[in-house]
C-alpha cells in the first residue's frame, strides 16, 4: 500500500495546515514550504533515532509555516490538542482520539512529511514558485 492510499487522512491534515497558512498569506512560496517541511524532517528523525534534534530552526516565514504543520502533526502523535473554530466563533480543543483517528508514531510522521517534500519539489518544477501552493490548494 502507498503512503497515499495509507496515509491520505494524515497527509491532508498537515496539506491543510500548510494552505491553511498560504491561504492568509498569499505571498507564501514553494520553497519556504520545502524549507519547513525538511525541518520537520530532521526533528522527527532525530527523535526516530533517539536523539534530540540540534537542527537551527528555519527563519521568517518558514518558521511560521513549520510550526503551523507540527501543531498537526503532534495532534497526530497524540501529544497535544487541536485547537478547533466551531461556525459560531468558539473555539474548542479535540484530541485526535476523540475523533478515533489512530496515534502515529515518529517514524509514519516523517514518512508523511518526505511524501509532501517529494510533492512540493515536483509542483514546484512543473508549475514555478507556488506550483505546490496552487496545486493542492485545489483540493482543500
Amino acid at each position: 500500500m502507498s503512503i497515499e492510499e495509507e496515509y491520505s487522512d494524515v497527509l491532508q491534515n498537515l496539506e491543510q495546515a500548510i494552505i491553511g497558512y498560504y491561504n492568509q498569506n498569499p505571498t507564501l512560496i514553494d520553497s519556504e514550504v520545502e524549507t519547513a517541511i525538511s525541518w520537520l524532517i530532521k526533528v522527527y528523525s532525530a527523535e526516530v533515532q533517539g536523539k534530540t534534534s540540534t537542527y537551527p530552526k528555519p527563519k521568517g516565514i518558514s518558521l511560521e509555516v513549520a510550526d503551523s504543520v507540527k501543531e498537526m502533526c503532534e495532534w497526530r502523535l497524540g501529544r497535544e490538542k487541536l485547537k478547533v473554530e466551531d461556525e459560531l466563533g468558539q473555539i474548542t480543543e479535540v484530541a485526535a482520539e476523540e475523533l478515533e483517528l489512530q496515534k502515529l508514531e515518529p517514524s509514519e510522521i516523517v514518512a508523511c512529511l518526505r511524501k509532501i517534500q517529494s510533492s512540493v519539489k515536483f509542483w514546484t518544477k512543473q508549475h514555478g514558485r507556488q506550483g505546490y501552493l496552487k496545486f493542492v490548494g485545489k483540493f482543500l
